[in-house]
C-alpha cells in the first residue's frame, strides 16, 4: 500500500534552482515568510511583554496558542492571532457549503467563479473573526495585573484591536500569496515556520531539566526514539496509498490496436494531509481562549464558576478528556475531508468509468461500481483517520509518563503538520519540475 520515498537528491536540488520559473517561485515563498517572521517581533504598544511572556510559559492554552503564531502571541506583537482566524473561517465555510445549498453551488457548480466567490466570503467572515477575537485578547489582558502600562485605556484598546485585526488580516494575505505566486499552502507553511522557531527554546527548557537528572535523561532518549518512530509512520501514512485496479478497453485503429492496459485509481491513505490536524487544534482552542477569559472574570461562586472551571479541565491541551475529543474530531475531519474531495467521490468516478468504457475487475459498471468504491474508500479512510488519530496521542502518552513535559510544544501534532507540510512541498517541488520536463521534450 505505501508508496516508495525518495528524499531529494543533489541533482534534484540542482534541478530545482535551474528549471524555469520554480526558483522565482522558492524565493518569493521565502520573502513572503521572512516578511510574516519580521511582523512577529514588532509588539503592540502599551503592554508588558515579559510580564505576559511568563504567564504564556505557565499557561498550557496560551502556550499552545503561542506555538501556533510562531512566538507572536507571547510577544503581542501585531500578527498575535496569526493565521488562526483564517483557518477557523474556512473550517466553518467549508461546512456551510454542505449545509447551505447556495454555497455548495457555488463550491461545486459555478466553476471557477464560484470558488472565488466563497473565498471572499471567507476573507470577510476571517477578519470579523479576527475582530471578535482581538476584542477577546484585550479583555484578557486588562485582567491581567501590571500588563497594561498606558493610562488612557479607551484609545489603547480601540488601537490595539484594530492592529491586532489589521495583523491577522496581513497573514491572511501573506497566506494566500504564498499559495498563488509561491511553493507549497502558505497557511500549513506559516505554521510550520512558527513551529520551527519555537524549537530552541523548548530544547534550551528540555536541557534545564534533565541535565542533573539521570533517569529524565533516560526518560529523553525514550521520548526522542518515539518521536523518531512518529516521524517515520507519519511519512508512511502521508504516502500510502490503496490502488484500486481498473480495465481499459481495447480500440483499433486501422490495423493498430490501443488501449487494453491496466491501470490504477490511487486513494490516499491520508487524503486530507495535514488539515483535519490543524482544524482540529483550531476546533478546540477556539473554546478554550474564551474560557480563559471568562475565568480572569470575578465570576460569583456557585455553579457557573464551578461550570467554567470544569470546561476548562476539559479543554485544557493536558487531559484525558481534551485528547479524546481531539482524537475524535481527528477521525470525523478525516472523513469530511475525504467527501468533499473531488477526486473521491465514487458516483462520479463509476460514471466516468462508465462513460470511457473502462471497469473495475469482476464488477459491473454503474451503481455496482459505485458502492464498491463506496466500500473501498470508506475502509481506507477509517483506516487512515485511525491511524492518523493514534500517531497524535502516541507521543503525548509518552511525555506524561517520562515526565519531560517540556516538549509537549513540538509533540505530535506539531511533528505531523512538520512532516506533512515538508512532504507536501516536495511533492510540489516534484510535479512542478515533472511538468516543466514535458514542457522542454513537448518544444523538442
Amino acid at each position: 500500500m505505501a508508496q516508495n520515498i525518495k528524499l531529494p537528491t543533489t541533482a534534484d536540488l540542482m534541478s530545482m534552482w535551474n528549471a524555469s520559473g520554480l526558483k522565482e517561485k522558492i524565493i518569493f515563498t521565502f520573502i513572503m515568510l521572512i516578511a510574516f517572521r519580521f511582523g512577529v517581533h514588532l509588539p503592540i504598544f502599551g503592554i508588558n511583554n515579559e510580564v505576559f511572556a511568563n504567564i504564556a510559559s505557565q499557561n498550557n492554552i496560551i502556550g499552545f496558542l503561542d506555538l501556533f503564531s510562531g512566538g507572536a502571541l507571547g510577544k503581542v506583537s501585531i500578527f498575535a492571532l496569526g493565521i488562526g482566524p483564517y483557518i477557523t473561517s474556512s473550517i466553518i465555510m467549508q461546512l456551510l457549503a454542505v449545509i447551505i445549498p447556495s454555497l455548495e453551488k457555488l463550491q461545486k457548480e459555478e466553476g471557477e467563479a464560484g470558488r472565488r466567490k466563497l473565498s471572499q466570503y471567507t476573507r470577510i467572515f476571517a477578519v470579523i473573526l479576527a475582530a471578535f477575537q482581538s476584542v477577546v485578547f484585550m479583555a484578557y489582558l486588562s485582567h491581567l495585573e501590571n500588563t497594561i502600562t498606558v493610562s488612557s485605556h479607551t484609545m489603547f484598546y480601540i488601537s490595539s484591536i484594530f492592529s491586532l485585526t489589521a495583523g491577522s488580516a496581513l497573514v491572511m494575505w501573506i497566506s494566500e500569496l504564498i499559495t498563488e505566486k509561491g511553493i507549497g499552502n502558505g497557511g500549513s507553511l506559516i505554521i510550520f515556520v512558527g513551529i520551527i522557531s519555537g524549537i530552541p527554546l523548548y530544547t534550551q527548557r528540555t536541557a534545564q531539566i534533565v541535565m542533573h537528572d539521570s533517569m529524565l535523561q533516560i526518560g529523553l532518549c525514550v521520548l526522542l526514539a518515539i518521536f523518531f518512530a512518529t516521524m517515520v509512520f507519519i511519512v508512511i501514512m502521508q504516502e500510502a496509498v490503496r490502488k484500486v485496479i481498473i480495465v481499459n478497453p481495447k480500440r483499433q485503429v486501422g490495423n493498430k490496436v490501443y488501449g487494453g492496459v491496466n491501470t490504477f485509481i490511487p486513494f490516499k491513505l491520508n487524503p486530507g494531509g495535514v488539515m483535519p490536524i490543524i482544524f482540529a487544534v483550531a476546533i478546540l482552542l477556539f473554546p478554550s481562549t474564551i474560557l480563559s477569559l471568562i475565568g480572569q472574570a470575578h465570576l460569583p461562586a456557585g455553579w457557573i464558576e464551578n461550570t467554567v472551571m470544569f470546561l476548562n479541565k476539559i479543554f485544557s491541551p493536558s487531559g484525558i478528556i481534551y485528547y479524546a475529543l481531539y482524537f475524535t474530531l481527528i477521525v470525523a475531519l478525516t472523513f469530511f475531508y475525504a467527501s468533499i474531495m473531488p477526486n473521491m467521490q465514487p458516483k462520479e468516478i463509476a460514471n466516468n468509468l462508465k462513460k470511457y468504457g473502462s471497469s473495475i475487475p469482476g464488477i459491473k459498471p454503474g451503481k455496482p461500481t459505485a458502492d464498491a468504491l463506496d466500500k473501498i474508500l470508506t475502509k481506507t479512510t477509517f483506516i487512515g483517520a485511525l491511524g492518523l488519530g493514534i500517531i497524535a496521542l502516541i507521543p503525548s502518552i509518552t511525555s506524561y509518563f517520562t515526565g519531560i513535559t517540556t516538549l509537549q510544544g513540538i509533540g505530535a501534532t506539531s511533528l505531523i503538520i512538520m512532516v506533512g507540510v515538508a512532504l507536501d512541498l516536495i511533492n510540489q517541488v516534484r510535479t512542478h519540475l515533472l511538468a516543466r520536463n514535458y514542457e522542454s521534450f513537448l518544444k523538442q
